[in-house]
């Protein structure tokens, strides 16, 4: 009889680590200031963002890293960032990044992981037309995904939270007529830090609405400051998604300090926050993943990963057990 319940035991143990993250978790929803899965629990979801899909990490842009982020760093949701502008973005080239994102997305829908479609964008209110035009058409193709969550504009900079606003109430819409029910993640102003600026005045009227939060662990401006704003959002009722973070400071470099990345992973666990980190280039900075040169096609070894990627992966095996 033993020998029967530990081989069910084996069975069990070994259908649940099978099962992708979407298998496990269902479709997303809002259930007050959290994000929550099918059982209505927070997944606490971990990954990594590709980078601008122009420029360094835009041969990242390809079914195979997709494949090895799940299979080697364990991602449970990946971030695909479209470059809107400038050289060679959707303004100049839609049909060409939007193959991209095709790309990518429908590879990670494959691999059963979570995948942000993002308009990564600093002046998203000068680009309404395009960008209702492009989440139109994402959510007439993946109406009902599961896996497919819409960042709407990645980080709006020095703009009011009315002009934000304004433009989530605009480009909601567009989605909600093909999509009624998947995620959309909202951005704030400040390069997404100012959450409870947004908390005091959330976008209303539908449902399935969260706001991204974006820090750099080592940025001087980040500290207990950004993190009590954050607190302030989410004792505020607003649901928070981590769509971007690095090791180092916001401008892709500075000092990669374990001490202080440690501290805002403390924080992101102890809130269960679902967070996704920058980036996976091979461009020579503190938080690119990878080596100059390493290949495009995954399969990195530990010699083609930077600090930050031998941080990351490691963080990534052991939390997305």
């Amino acid at each position: 009889m033993k020998a029967v319940l530990l081989w069910i035991g084996l069975v069990t143990g070994i259908t649940s680590f099978a099962q992708t993250p979407v298998a496990v978790n269902g479709a997303l929803t809002i259930k007050g200031n959290k994000i929550v899965n099918k059982n209505g629990v927070p997944p606490q979801l971990r990954g990594i963002s590709l980078s601008w899909s122009v420029w360094a990490g835009e041969k990242y842009y390809n079914p195979a890293v997709v494949d090895w982020l799940k299979k080697d760093f364990k991602i449970s949701i990946l971030r695909a960032s479209m470059g809107v502008q400038p050289d060679h973005g959707y303004l100049q080239e839609p049909e060409r990044q939007k193959k991209m994102i095709f790309d990518v997305v429908d590879e990670a829908i494959k691999q059963g992981v979570y995948v942000l479609i993002d308009w990564h964008d600093h002046n998203g209110h000068l680009h309404i037309p395009q960008s209702k035009a492009f989440f139109a058409e994402m959510a007439q193709k993946y109406s009902g995904v599961p896996n497919v969550i819409y960042e709407i504009w990645n980080e709006p900079e020095r703009i009011s939270w009315d002009t934000v606003k304004s433009y989530a109430l605009q480009i909601i819409p567009e989605i909600r007529k093909y999509d009624k029910d998947n995620l959309i993640v909202v951005g704030s102003p400040s390069w997404d830090q100012d959450v409870d600026i947004a908390a005091a005045n959330p976008v209303k009227g539908y449902q399935n609405i969260a706001y991204s939060f974006h820090y750099y662990a080592t940025e001087p401006s980040h500290r207990d400051g950004l993190r009590a704003k954050a607190d302030k959002a989410i004792k505020m009722g607003l649901p928070l998604i981590v769509t971007e973070w690095g090791v180092g400071e916001a401008n892709g470099n500075g000092r990669f300090d374990i001490a202080m990345n440690k501290k805002w992973m403390d924080w992101v666990e102890k809130n269960r926050l679902s967070w996704v980190n920058w980036n996976i280039t091979d461009k020579k900075e503190t938080t690119a993943i990878l080596q100059p040169g390493a290949p495009a096609n995954g399969g990195w070894t530990a010699e083609q990963l930077t600090p930050a990627g031998a941080y990351i992966r490691q963080w990534l095996r052991v939390l997305n057990k």
